[in-house]
């Protein structure tokens, strides 16, 4: 009997106070389920009206199997095509049909993307403090654990916290997070002298800018952090502005890593093509899910491009498992930023909840040891969800607030 989509749920929940959104699949097989990651934590709601009110009708009877047909048929459904809405939509279907293949070929998602290339996956820190030692602390801290990739910032990504514009910001400015760039610049090349000069250059560092920065400005800081030997430097310029690369890569040495915002593969192509990049960084559910992410890590392997998905805490576990099982798989692999057993970082901080109600809905999460992180090599991906404990944490409807920033003279910039 040919295996068919029976039913599409959307569960929304929120175990660490961030908004999640798993897809789960139900089968005409009785307990044959999969469980997909389309988490937009601040335009949820709408991801689920696209899921359950336009997608479900679309696919509930077809065949389970058909996972490329299906894609294309969610991707080409609506006319317009590669916004972050749909393809989160899209990409918890994705994983769930994913999840469902594994299952019933009895084996880990990895082996049916040609096996492991590694045992484990080696992941990379989020480091903050309020100063230099706070930091180094905190480094140290993370090496004991076996981590050896830390991502290193100072009080975010360079702005204050979310509050009324600073005093020389224009009379009447509103609320944001705002931030003096070339004061950024100056405190971040200080800081990586610092840290350099506290534990040396046994330990791999990485920045992320966060797109906070004119072109010109990035190139400056590109340049002037050369001598601390980055790992990467993330996201230095904005996806709206990716024809800066070419003059970023003439300028500096330092390995580059972007793509956390991207959504269509034009985005990502010039840039691979060209190998003006080092590290691919997408978040896999805003391209639309692992269909789309192989068929991307493939194409990066063929100009020695390496992976270094996105991890952060606005992902669900059911995402997280879906990155290490890609990265068990490619050779292409860099790092991985791990944040799947953690509670929300920095960004988001005053919605922090307890890590261990995270793990009671969503038991099966890959686990963290000395410094790599392992699938727990349950057919598919892994991850289960407790439906009744995911209840528990409701998501929240809110504006958003971190990613209101601003100039000093009031300018809203690229978040």
């Amino acid at each position: 009997m040919t295996t068919k989509i029976e039913d599409i749920k959307v569960i929304y929940t929120a175990p660490e106070g961030i908004n999640l959104i798993v897809v789960k699949i139900e089968t005409n097989q009785p307990g044959l389920y999969g469980l997909g990651c389309a988490t937009f934590a601040y335009r949820h709601l709408a991801v689920g009206c696209v899921i359950e009110e336009y997608i479900k009708p679309l696919l509930v009877g077809k065949s389970v199997e058909n996972i490329e047909d299906i894609w294309h048929l969610m991707h080409h459904n609506a006319y317009w095509r590669n916004g972050p809405i749909s393809n989160n939509a899209i990409s918890g279907v994705d994983m769930a049909l994913w999840d469902i293949k594994g299952k019933m070929a009895n084996m880990p998602l990895y082996q049916l993307f040609g096996g492991k290339c590694r045992e484990g996956v080696p992941v990379y820190r989020h480091v903050d403090g309020r100063d230099v030692n706070e930091i180094c602390e905190n480094i140290e801290k993370y090496r004991e654990q076996g981590i050896t990739h830390m991502r290193c910032q100072c009080g975010g990504y360079g702005g204050d916290g979310y509050g009324q514009a600073p005093n020389n910001a224009p009379i009447g400015a509103p609320d944001g997070i705002y931030i003096d760039t070339k004061k950024y610049m100056r405190d971040t090349i200080k800081l990586f002298e610092d840290i350099r000069n506290k534990v040396g250059f046994e330990v791999s560092l990485c920045h992320d800018v966060h797109e906070r920065l004119r072109p010109i400005e990035a190139i400056q800081l590109a340049k002037a952090l050369e001598p601390y030997d980055l790992f990467f430097l993330e996201d230095p310029l904005p996806l709206e502005q990716g024809e800066w690369f070419r003059k970023l890569r003439s300028q500096t040495s330092i390995p580059l890593a972007q793509g956390e915002l991207f959504n269509n593969p034009y985005e990502w192509r010039c840039l691979i093509v060209e190998q003006l990049i080092d590290y691919i960084r997408v978040h896999i559910s805003q391209i639309g899910g692992i269909t789309p992410a192989r068929k991307l890590q493939i194409f990066a392997e063929q100009f020695g491009v390496r992976t270094a998905w996105h991890g952060p805490g606005d992902m669900s576990p059911v995402g997280h498992a879906a990155n290490i099982h890609i990265d068990l798989a490619s050779h292409n692999f860099g790092v991985q930023e791990w944040s799947g057993t953690e509670p929300p970082n920095f960004i988001i901080q005053e919605l922090k909840g307890p890590k261990e109600a995270l793990l009671d809905v969503f038991p099966g999460l890959p686990e963290f040891k000395d410094g790599y992180v392992y699938a727990n090599d349950k057919p598919g991906l892994g991850v289960d969800i407790d439906e009744k404990e995911a209840k528990k944490y409701p998501c929240e409807k809110g504006i958003t607030k971190w990613t209101q920033t601003r100039l000093i003279d009031g300018t809203l910039l690229t978040p």
